[in-house]
């Protein structure tokens, strides 16, 4: 009987010493379709159990928001569990530690278009074929467990490498500031609501939905007041006081009313009555998580601040510092 050229030891030794068993360039060294895109969901946490992110209920009690950062090394892990049901010897093994670098240079591509594919706004053809770029390894995110997420369904949530003004507009920011990609925005349960985002922000705003409009007159101990605007219909802060009716306080005097904003030169610049309607529009409330919160209900600019400091650390550009470097290559 012929002996064998190799033997199963030697076989072993030489696919550790040399495990890339084939070019990762190669169509055959790729990823199928599913397999990606089901690792990439994983490397946002969807499909994680909400027990593994939070496992103990006082860790998020209701009214309440905890900002975080995504240790890559736990998503790493994670994917290799994932992984690890189709390695059933040592040439499963010697390849997938051959193809993990490369599988996790583009799990990081794939990553970034996972909201899209939730969305339907593209197919994962698609995707492979137009890759996102990677602009920042850092995943930060929070979880918000608040009635808000149960009665605004459709909250707008941004986040930003700076603090801006009150009165900011989004679709023109300052110089240097820019939004940080919204790599996922999923309500997991009716009051639980999870964000991640693509590097570090200095600013999350969480804002009422745009959808409908609302009366804007705020009672307060028995009187009436609107935020006072400037002729843009920009909100600068400060109230003005709405008058009633002698005859029945619980009637608006809006004749008079447009007299004293007209008088303020607090009208919004539009002729007939659309600047007066403009006046009378609730803002939608905008929550910034900043540093410090204030001790007040309204600003007079339609912004909601609570009372006690949320999130201080994300402003925080000695922490910042530490994570960048703890994720330098």
């Amino acid at each position: 009987m012929r002996s064998a050229w190799i033997t199963s030891q030697q076989a072993l030794q030489a696919r550790l010493n040399t495990p890339q068993q084939i070019d990762p360039s190669a169509p055959e060294a790729e990823m199928p379709p599913y397999m990606e895109s089901f690792l990439a969901h994983l490397r946002l946490l969807i499909g994680v159990p909400f027990d593994y992110l939070v496992p103990d209920a006082r860790l998020l009690p209701d009214e309440s928001i905890r900002f975080f950062y995504i240790d890559p090394s736990w998503t790493d892990r994670l994917v290799d569990g994932a992984i690890s049901v189709g390695k059933i010897g040592s040439r499963e093994q010697a390849h997938h530690q051959a193809q993990h670098p490369s599988v996790t240079k583009q799990l990081d591509v794939t990553t970034r278009g996972v909201r899209d594919l939730q969305r339907g706004a593209i197919s994962f053809l698609d995707l492979r074929a137009s890759p996102r770029a990677v602009s920042d390894p850092v995943v930060t995110g929070f979880l918000l467990r608040s009635g808000a997420v149960s009665g605004w369904a459709h909250m707008d949530v941004r986040a930003y490498n700076k603090v801006l003004p009150n009165n900011y507009d989004p679709a023109a920011l300052p110089a240097g500031a820019r939004q940080l990609p919204l790599l996922r925005l999923e309500r997991l349960s009716p009051g639980v609501l999870i964000a991640l985002f693509e590097g570090i922000p200095a600013m999350v705003v969480c804002e009422e939905p745009h959808h409908g409009i609302q009366f804007g007159v705020h009672e307060h101990n028995g009187k009436f007041s609107v935020f006072r605007r400037n002729p843009g219909a920009v909100a600068i802060g400060g109230q003005i006081d709405v008058p009633v009716r002698q005859s029945n306080p619980r009637v608006l005097a809006l004749a008079e009313l447009r007299r004293t904003l007209k008088k303020d030169n607090a009208l919004a610049a539009q002729t007939g009555s659309a600047s007066f309607a403009i006046e009378l529009l609730n803002l939608p409330f905008r929550q910034r998580f900043a540093g410090t919160g204030g001790n007040v209900r309204y600003t007079g600019t339609g912004e909601f601040v609570y009372v006690t400091k949320v999130a201080g650390n994300v402003a925080d550009m000695n922490l910042q510092e530490a994570v960048k470097g703890i994720f330098k290559p």
